[in-house]
């Protein structure tokens, strides 16, 4: 079994790799350029589809792989992770009676002894576990009835299914590391590390009950906020045993109208939730889509529960200082304070173009800052293509890799953007984040006296620093270094260059073509034939020139 998922995974890579090859290296490299990049979106998008069906088909790994892509948008182009956007981790159901086995493996006695009762029918079924309602016992020692609760249990054989796929992914890594297009964008064995070390601590279900534990902590203090309950006495390595909160699906719209809550008020306290775990707590669920949160009904109105920890992201102090400036940069409209965060978070490689991505973030404050979801989502063709322009595609095109934790932000911020967006449509994301972002300049500097002091101060260095900067700058120009960067210009005469060395070589291999043709037409094989070879070798060259 497992060797025929290593082998089908591997074969489907290779004809992937070997097309994209074809169409992106030989052809463009013989004149057919033009050819390769109009039929460039379909070709990938096929790819995406097809990659899709075989996830949905053999599940494990490769669901998981379909997500984690379509968040690298770091790293892929558009209509890749635009096709796996929506790729739900939902597959077929392992039978009871596999369940059953897997339970009584880890606790070493039947399940009716270790659960009084248990649900066969499951709750969901993902890729690497299933969910079944249960109790754990009749009345607790209070003589109350004990809560109801659910079970989270692995599929039999999922680590080997695990195992198997990332070593085939691996190899499809090597594969991919020595293609040289591939290799100077992304760092590749890396990424295929980080996805490891990520599948391996959700299929540790110790390692989520801890993460539970850690966020309910986080949150003790907000009573507006439910965190399931673990029972260690009902936990292992493989089975995960859980309050069960008993509420209401977040995108069920109907149920939470019928119980008088407001959907916009849901949609921003979900949204300050986020806000604290990322900027003040450095530990964030990341993995909000909407089986994993619902709304509990209260007295108070209502309150949120989080269900499902195998996925969070731990922010570093640096990641987290930087995080924190990049609010305040979004919060004041400062595009050069938001570049700056960038840099403090090294994801700009020395080839990025620093004023490209300042002028692309300018832009995108200039023409969506204070509009709320709808207002966006109303906005002409034209602005939408210029955003894509200039700030999707730009993280595609500039030499950059986003590290894990902040793959799992953004993947997190696209998932919340929209639920929010479903609960209100006029949903602003800037009622939240600018309050939020002042209580932290507040926090950090004082109030508004430190905000002012520490403004003075940068101001001041800034000038101090002048002197010597202008110095500097008159002695490279006294001594002929100073260099006017023109990178469009310089790429565009590049193209020229080498579109003019080509020339040469193409003729000769048409003229040889057309010659040998002609021979051949005129009865002389031989002539032809050799003709013919020639300009095979001429082509060759042509491929292995560069």
């Amino acid at each position: 079994m497992f060797k025929s998922r290593y082998r089908k995974i591997l074969w489907f890579f290779w004809r992937v790799i070997v097309s994209e090859a074809w169409w992106d290296v030989i052809l463009p490299k013989v004149g057919f350029r033009g050819l390769s990049n109009r039929t460039r979106i379909s070709r990938l998008r096929r790819k995406a589809a097809r990659f899709r069906e075989l996830a949905i088909e053999m599940g494990g790994v490769l669901i998981k792989v379909g997500q984690f892509l379509s968040s690298r948008v770091d790293v892929l182009p558009r209509e890749i992770t635009s096709e796996l956007s929506d790729l739900q981790d939902e597959v077929r159901a392992e039978s009871f009676e596999d369940i059953r086995a897997v339970v009584e493996a880890e606790f070493g006695v039947p399940l009716n002894e270790k659960f009084v009762e248990f649900d066969p029918v499951p709750v969901a079924s993902a890729s690497i576990g299933q969910v079944h309602r249960a109790r754990v016992c009749v009345t607790d020692k209070e003589g109350q009835p004990c809560p109801a609760v659910v079970v989270k249990v692995q599929r039999p054989r999922i680590r080997e299914i695990v195992e198997a796929d990332l070593a085939a992914i691996t190899v499809v890594g090597g594969w991919l590391s020595r293609y040289h297009a591939v290799n100077r964008h992304v760092n590749v064995r890396r990424l295929i590390e980080e996805f490891s070390r990520t599948l391996y601590e959700e299929i540790d279900y110790l390692n989520e009950g801890k993460n539970a534990e850690r966020f309910g902590e986080n949150f003790a203090k907000e009573p507006n906020v439910v965190v399931p309950r673990i029972f260690w006495s009902h936990t292992t390595l493989r089975v995960l045993t859980l309050e069960d909160v008993g509420a209401i699906k977040i995108a069920d719209y109907d149920a939470i109208e019928a119980a008088g809550i407001d959907r916009g008020a849901v949609a921003a306290r979900l949204v300050d939730t986020y806000l604290k775990q990322v900027f003040s707590d450095g530990f964030f669920h990341a993995d909000p889509h909407p089986g994993n949160l619902f709304v509990v009904r209260s007295d108070g109105g209502f309150r949120l529960a989080f269900v499902d920890f195998g996925m969070t992201g731990t922010l570093p102090s640096r990641t987290f200082r930087a995080l924190r400036e990049a609010l305040i940069a979004v919060a004041t409209r400062d595009s050069t304070r938001l570049v700056s965060s960038f840099e403090l978070l090294n994801v700009l490689l020395p080839g990025a173009d620093v004023q490209e991505i300042e002028r692309a973030t300018r832009r995108v404050f200039d023409d969506v800052w204070g509009k709320s979801t709808r207002e966006v989502a109303d906005m002409s063709m034209d602005e939408i293509r210029g955003f894509t322009e200039d700030f999707g595609d730009l993280l595609y095109q500039m030499p950059f890799q986003v590290p894990e934790n902040l793959i799992l932000l953004g993947r997190c911020v696209s998932i919340l953007s929209g639920i929010a967006t479903g609960l209100d449509p006029d949903f602003n994301v800037w009622h939240s984040i600018v309050p939020y972002a002042g209580k932290l300049m507040q926090d950090e500097e004082g109030g508004a006296e430190g905000q002012a002091f520490m403004e003075m101060n940068r101001v001041a260095a800034t000038l101090s620093s002048l002197p010597g900067r202008i110095d500097a700058l008159l002695t490279r120009i006294d001594q002929g270094k100073v260099e006017v960067r023109t990178p469009d210009l310089r790429a565009s005469l590049a193209r020229i260059d080498r579109a003019i060395r080509k020339v040469p070589g193409s003729l000769v291999f048409a003229a040889f073509l057309f010659t040998g043709t002609q021979f051949y037409l005129a009865g002389d094989i031989w002539a032809g034939v050799g003709f013919a070879a020639a300009a095979a070798v001429v082509l060759l060259w042509l491929m292995i020139r560069r």
